[in-house]
């Protein structure tokens, strides 16, 4: 066996190690310095994204992509010091063609997750807000990398890709401080409208949810065979479904009492029927209306 060449392999090595000895403790400083940097970078993105009002997962989630994109910086620095033939240019393309075939193979997942990362960059919506898209609506229970998840009013947990939210239009139903309501009445023709109109908006001003700045407005709409048809609308600081529609039982009761107690009539929709009845003549058959069948109710 040739021992004295597997010794001189051996004594090569070594002197390689030792002569890249520099090297390598100069790579390692660098990269701990990178190390620290990202850490840090972590740390001020978090900082910043909540002096903006974002999202706290927001803010973990970008800065944990800034420290790692400082940290992979280092690694390839690192990698150029000790291995001076390294290019880091030669790296980037062949990964280049890798991702194309990666970019491909998991273009939805890519897209999700840009769209996420941009979604709660923006911030067009926070986890409690109530939003809707396309058939879907309630409350966003939670905002990922890859999807967002929302809790409808009657208790089911609908999963979007968050490509769908950032491509399509979303209602945000809480994203500001005041709401405003609407509701409609249809009076009969013989009633003194400008008195109704004052009647109601003192009815108004008595529910406490309802507020009295912007004021309230009780507006004719339109005249229709039923009667005058009156819009109602209000401004209130109550933002959620549940809370709404609370507000719509205690708003609809208080002006049902109100025109009770002052003796105002709704509109009563009539409708005609005319019955023909067919008798033999000496003529032929002749058609005969029967007297017409009011049938009354309410709209």
């Amino acid at each position: 066996m040739d021992f004295l060449g597997a010794w001189k392999t051996i004594v090569n090595m070594a002197n390689g190690i030792i002569a890249a000895l520099p090297n390598l403790l100069l790579a390692f400083l660098i990269f701990l310095g990178f190390y620290f940097i990202g850490k840090r970078t972590n740390g001020i993105v978090r900082t910043m994204t909540e002096k903006r009002q974002r999202p706290r997962h927001a803010g973990v989630i970008v800065g944990r992509l800034a420290q790692r994109s400082v940290i992979i910086a280092g690694i390839l620095v690192v990698l150029t010091i000790i291995f001076p033939s390294f290019q880091p240019v030669d790296l980037i393309q062949r990964l280049g063609i890798v991702s194309v075939a990666i970019r491909f193979a998991f273009h939805d997942m890519f897209q999700n997750f840009l769209a996420g990362i941009l979604l709660l960059l923006t911030g067009p919506f926070h986890v409690d807000d109530e939003i809707s898209i396309d058939k879907y609506e309630g409350t966003v229970e939670d905002i990922q990398t890859r999807a967002t998840t929302l809790r409808t009013y009657d208790g089911r947990r609908i999963v979007i890709p968050n490509s769908n939210l950032f491509t399509n239009s979303v209602t945000v139903y809480t994203a500001f401080r005041m709401r405003e309501v609407q509701y409609e009445l249809i009076i009969d023709y013989d009633e003194d409208i400008r008195e109704v109109k004052r009647l109601l908006m003192e009815a108004l001003n008595t529910i406490e949810e309802v507020l009295q700045e912007p004021t309230a407005e009780v507006l004719v709409t339109g005249l229709v065979d039923g009667g005058i048809v009156l819009h109602i609308f209000c401004w209130t600081k109550l933002l959620h479904q549940a809370q709404l529609l609370r507000l719509q039982d205690s708003v609809l009761t208080t002006l049902k009492d109100t025109l009770v107690a002052n003796n105002i009539q709704l509109s009563m929709q009539t409708q005609k029927i005319l019955l023909e009845t067919i008798r033999a003549s000496k003529n032929g058959l002749q058609a005969e209306q029967t007297p017409v069948i009011d049938i009354t109710h309410m709209p």
